[in-house]
């Protein structure tokens, strides 16, 4: 690219971070190369100077400065036919994770350990091989909300643009009902509650963490409920994001206590249970998630629990009831 261009960020970007969404559009171009442009300031957001961990909305207007394309000499490889049979074993893995379809949205099982979307140390993820998920529409699905890379569950994509904006516009105004089923170690005090903590994002030398800060964080607030627990050792719980911050519900079971299990993060040492036949991974699943319909119904979407939840309950003598 010769000039100086202005691209304007699409409905099925809500949400994606600006490094992020510059890999997606100029993927050629280096990590080293993207830090500098924004820490001089020669990428824009609306005209100001922005982070790479900039969360963006649709409508707002990136400037992108002229950045150099490769040569022939540095573009990938063709994949091998190798590369070829596991692109398509993937895909068809994806396909069996589908729970739901319609000519305006598709969800799928997000399995834990899958990222949603690419970035620095991140080359595989969900948004590379949305193609396989396009089966008999005209257009590639679209990403509208996010779950973090170890958060199992129900994860929603619009089919189309027009659905695309509907669904971005509809998780912004909160009028989707997200409900996530944790295991926490530890039980909380109250039973059922509310969790009102402001959230500020803080870099660290490990990655992006949130802190509660009531001075100079945003609001974000979690309902909880406990639906069975081993004692005071784990708890099975219920909760209800009424906020979307980024490590919301992880970082509101660490300040009450009660961190989600295999949680190191948030909860170093005490997300973790001396049980050796206990998966060292995130408790955390996205059980279902209810939002308008078509012809005004309310549509409500389930995930069944993931094979290391299943067990750990199942070791812990937890039960939804």
């Amino acid at each position: 690219m010769s000039g100086v261009e202005t691209v304007e960020v699409k409905a099925d970007e809500a949400e994606m971070r600006l490094d992020r969404w510059f890999k997606r559009h100029f993927p050629a171009i280096g990590h080293g190369h993207l830090q500098r442009l924004l820490r001089t300031g020669q990428i824009r957001v609306d005209g100001a100077r922005a982070k790479a961990s900039l969360r963006l909305t649709p409508g707002q207007r990136v400037r992108i400065p002229p950045v150099k394309e490769p040569d022939a000499a540095q573009l990938p490889a063709r994949p091998t036919r190798a590369a070829a049979r596991v692109a398509e074993a993937e895909a068809a893995r994806l396909v069996r994770l589908i729970l739901y379809r319609d000519g305006r949205i598709l969800a799928i099982d997000k399995p834990a350990g899958l990222a949603v979307q690419g970035g620095t140390k991140t080359d595989h993820h969900l948004d590379g091989m949305l193609d396989a998920l396009r089966l008999d529409g005209d257009e590639r699905p679209r990403l509208v909300h996010r779950l973090d890379q170890d958060t199992s569950g129900v994860l929603v994509l619009a089919r189309t643009a027009a659905a695309a904006r509907e669904l971005t516009a509809l998780f912004r105004t909160r009028d989707v009902h997200k409900v996530y089923w944790a295991v926490v170690t530890g039980r909380p005090k109250v039973d059922e509650g509310t969790i009102d903590a402001a959230l500020l994002k803080r870099p660290g030398h490990k990655g992006e963490r949130v802190v509660v800060d009531d001075n100079e964080g945003k609001r974000a607030v979690t309902r909880y409920r406990v639906l069975d627990s081993a004692g005071n050792r784990a708890a099975l719980v219920e909760l209800e994001p009424l906020t979307g911050r980024t490590h919301q519900l992880r970082a509101h079971m660490a300040a009450i206590g009660t961190p989600i299990l295999g949680d190191g993060k948030y909860g170093g040492q005490a997300a973790f249970l001396p049980m050796p036949d206990i998966a060292r991974r995130l408790h955390l699943h996205a059980r279902s998630l209810t939002l308008p319909g078509t012809g005004g119904r309310l549509l409500a979407i389930k995930a069944p629990l993931p094979p290391h939840l299943r067990a750990t309950m199942k070791l812990l003598g937890l039960a939804a009831g």
